[in-house]
């Protein structure tokens, strides 16, 4: 296992995960004889992209895709080349055209972090081909550390699923705008994540707020 660069994680670094869950996470993950996605140093990419901080709009996932190749570290994005574009994502893109009339030309979502956006999934790694497959080796605990850490000023959340809705629970909804539907999987998108216009209702919550809208469709 790659030792982790702490200083590549600014502010984040204070958080108690490192010092006491970390170490015993790694060596798990050292010792797991499938591979491990995403590689070893983008494990953590989401939280090096953006500081708390900068941090505007937290959209929460639950863990990296299982296949090789398309997961680097940020919640439902997935490297510029990735074809076909995961069934997820294509859900989330077909909602963003309907909601403001136009979607990302590839998978790659870090123009959004570029903006403000915390693109985190509440498990940072995953077997290849065993969707949740890590589940219990005890991310949970840096998400709620993170969200701990966010809960100094509002923010708006995208929550979608059980598993975010589940680990955002102690976030305020009065505070923070908490927008919760299901999952956009082709399992669940058409339960009530098609229609509901996250991107643009978030755009008027920090409008509202005083800050710039994210611009969704293009970097």
């Amino acid at each position: 296992m790659t030792p982790l660069n702490l200083s590549a994680l600014g502010c984040w670094a204070e958080l108690h995960f490192f010092a006491e869950e970390w170490p015993g996470i790694a060596e798990r993950l050292a010792a797991e004889p499938r591979e491990v996605l995403p590689p070893a140093p983008q494990i953590f990419a989401a939280l090096e992209h953006i500081q708390p901080d900068a941090v505007d709009v937290v959209i929460l996932g639950q863990d990296p895709y299982p296949t090789p190749g398309h997961a680097h570290g940020y919640a439902f994005s997935a490297e510029p080349d990735v074809r076909p574009i995961p069934r997820s994502l294509v859900n989330i893109f077909k909602e963003l055209h309907d909601d403001l009339g136009a979607s990302p030309q590839d998978p790659d979502l870090r123009f959004w972090a570029d903006q403000g956006v915390l693109l985190l999934n509440s498990v940072l790694t995953v077997p290849a081909g065993d969707p949740n497959g890590h589940a219990k080796l005890g991310w949970q605990k840096l998400t709620t550390q993170v969200l701990t850490r966010l809960s100094d000023r509002p923010r708006a959340y995208l929550l979608w699923g059980a598993h975010a809705q589940k680990a955002a629970a102690q976030v305020d909804p009065v505070q923070n705008l908490k927008i919760e539907t299901p999952h956009p999987s082709p399992l669940s998108a058409r339960r009530g994540f098609f229609g509901s216009r996250p991107f643009s209702r978030v755009n008027d919550w920090l409008q509202r707020q005083g800050k710039p809208g994210i611009h969704w469709t293009n970097p």
